[in-house]
C-alpha cells in the first residue's frame, strides 16, 4: 500500500515535470521580427518587447529596428524574417514585384502629418522649385507628402523636389539646418526643429475625411501565415495587448518613447502620444479603401499584373480575435 502511495507520488512529479517542460519548450518558440521607426505610431513593437508581451503569449521574441521599410521588404520577402511592420505602399510594391506580402492587421489605418514650411513661404505657390524631404521612398512619410503637395495641386519632383532624409528626427535637423524648405511631420516633431521658425502650410487633417492609408500594419507573407496561423495569432495578441497599454498608459508609455527616439522634449513627447493614441485602433482590422489606393498607384508604375486587394490583405485573425472577445475582455481590465 506504501508503494502504491509513493508510485503515485512519483508519477505526479514526472506528469508535472513533463507539463512543465512541455510549457517551456512552447515559451521558448524563438522568432525575430522588425520595425522601421520608432516613432510613437510604432512604439508597440518595442513596447511589446520592453513589457513582456511576447513572453505572456508563451514566445521568445527579438525585435530589430531596420530603418527602411525598403529594406525591410527584401528582409521579409527574402524569408530572413517572418514577420514584421509594414505599410500598404510598402505591400503593394511588393505585390506587383511578385512578392506574396499581406497585411494581417493594421494599427493605423490613415496618415496624420502636417506639411511643414520655412516661415517665409506663406503659399504653395512659394513652394514651387523648392525641396521635400522624406524618410525613404515609399515609406509613409513619402506617401504623406506627395498626398499632401496633391492637395496643393503641386506636382512631386516636377515642381517640388522630394528627397531621402531620413526619420523624423533627422527632417527636423535638415530642415533646422536649411537643406530642405519643408517635410511632412507626424504629430509633435515639428518640436525637434530646435527653434527655427515655420509655419504649418497644410495638413492630413484639413481634409474633409481622413487619408485612407494602411499605415502600420502587421504584415508577413501568405505562405508564412497559412503554415503557422497560431504564431501569427500569438504575434497579434502581443501587439495588441501593447497598443492597449500605450492607450492605458500615458506616463511610462511616454517613457518608452523617450527612451527609443531619444529626445526629451516634453513638448514633442506629449503631442506624439496624444496624436498616436487618438489615431491607434482597436481592433487592428485593414482598411480595403486604402490599399485599394495603393494598388492602383503601385499598378500604375507596373502594368500588367492581375491584382486585386484581397491578394494584400487577410485579416481573418484579427476577426477572430474579436470574435473571440479577446480585444474586449483587454479592455475591460
Amino acid at each position: 500500500m506504501i508503494i502504491k502511495k509513493i508510485l503515485r507520488v512519483i508519477f505526479s512529479f514526472v506528469l508535472l515535470a513533463l507539463l512543465g517542460a512541455n510549457s517551456n519548450s512552447a515559451a521558448q518558440e524563438k522568432l525575430t521580427v522588425s520595425y522601421s521607426s520608432v516613432d510613437a505610431s510604432t512604439s508597440i513593437w518595442y513596447i511589446a518587447q520592453e513589457k513582456d508581451f511576447y513572453k505572456k503569449y508563451r514566445m521568445d521574441v527579438e525585435s530589430i529596428f531596420i530603418p527602411s521599410t525598403t529594406t525591410g521588404t527584401a528582409v521579409m520577402i527574402a524569408g530572413q524574417i517572418k514577420f514584421g511592420s509594414g505599410t500598404g505602399g510598402m505591400i503593394a510594391n511588393a505585390a506587383v514585384s511578385g512578392a506574396n506580402l499581406i497585411a494581417a492587421g493594421c494599427f493605423f489605418n490613415t496618415l496624420v502629418y502636417d506639411l511643414i514650411v520655412q516661415e517665409s513661404i506663406k503659399t504653395k505657390e512659394q513652394l514651387k522649385g523648392k525641396s521635400i524631404g522624406i524618410s525613404r521612398i515609399g515609406s509613409s512619410s513619402d506617401v504623406a507628402a506627395r498626398a499632401l503637395l496633391k492637395g496643393l495641386a503641386l506636382e512631386p519632383d516636377k515642381e517640388v523636389a522630394v528627397i531621402q532624409v531620413g526619420g523624423s528626427a533627422e527632417r527636423a535637423a535638415a530642415f533646422g539646418s536649411g537643406k530642405i524648405a519643408a517635410f511632412p511631420a507626424t504629430p509633435g516633431a515639428v518640436n525637434l526643429t530646435k527653434g527655427m521658425p515655420y509655419r504649418v502650410l497644410t495638413s492630413t487633417a484639413d481634409s474633409p475625411k481622413p487619408y485612407p492609408f494602411p499605415h502600420i500594419c502587421a504584415t508577413t507573407t501568405k505562405a508564412y501565415l497559412a503554415g503557422n496561423r497560431p504564431t501569427v495569432k500569438k504575434l497579434l495578441m502581443a501587439l495588441i495587448d501593447a497598443a492597449h497599454f500605450f492607450r492605458t498608459h500615458k506616463d511610462e508609455s511616454k517613457k518608452l518613447l523617450a527612451k527609443y527616439t531619444r529626445h526629451d522634449n516634453e513638448a514633442y513627447l506629449e503631442a506624439a502620444y496624444n496624436g498616436a493614441a487618438r489615431m491607434m485602433e482597436r481592433v487592428p482590422r485593414v482598411t480595403r479603401e486604402g490599399m485599394d489606393i495603393q494598388l492602383k498607384e503601385a499598378l500604375a508604375r507596373k502594368p500588367g499584373m492581375n491584382l486585386r486587394v484581397d491578394d494584400l490583405i487577410d485579416d481573418s485573425v484579427v476577426s477572430e480575435l474579436d470574435k473571440e472577445g479577446f480585444i474586449d475582455k483587454l479592455y475591460m481590465q
